[in-house]
């Protein structure tokens, strides 16, 4: 579905997780959903994260980018997030997300940046800012809080399995 993007992670995040045997791109990546959709993360750090979206095939029946699509592009970046703050240690839940949608959007691409508002040791929200590349205009605005749990020992097995 369109080029590869490859993520930029921070040094920092990838001195964490080396070693552990974890494929970081696929493990902080937009998951099956955000494939659907076109979803790349391109940047990824607990202090940033970046991804785009095409508009086409993600609008409502007016043609217009659906508020849903920008709802599970935030929420993807903003979970992203919280998993790089958590570490290899912690899972990220999503329990709270918000989005207020300004402008609409007709085709081209939309591109999310999550940073955090709040990182604690129990939880963390990110505020998400979505704009349409073509004007650089703000698009939707959301704010995204995930509990951090502790990860289980063993890895669940593939949902394919």
């Amino acid at each position: 579905m369109g080029e590869q993007t490859t993520t930029r992670f921070s040094p920092e995040t990838l001195e964490q997780y080396a070693g552990l045997g974890i494929d970081l791109p696929s493990f902080f990546s937009a998951g099956p959903l955000g494939g659907r959709m076109g979803i790349r993360i391109v940047e990824a750090a607990p202090e940033k994260v970046v991804g785009t979206m095409p508009v086409e095939g993600n609008t409502q029946p007016y043609g217009l980018l659906h508020g849903g699509a920008s709802a599970v592009l935030a929420e993807t970046l903003g979970s992203v997030g919280a998993m790089l703050h958590g570490g290899p240690n912690k899972i990220a839940v999503g329990v709270d997300l918000n989005a207020t949608h300004h402008r609409s959007v007709r085709g081209g691409t939309v591109t999310g940046t999550a940073t955090p508002v709040h990182r604690g040791r129990s939880s963390a929200s990110y505020e998400i800012v979505i704009t349409d590349d073509a004007t650089g205009k703000r698009v939707c605005t959301a704010r995204l809080t995930c509990m951090l749990r502790p990860a289980s020992p063993t890895p669940p097995p593939p949902a394919d399995a």
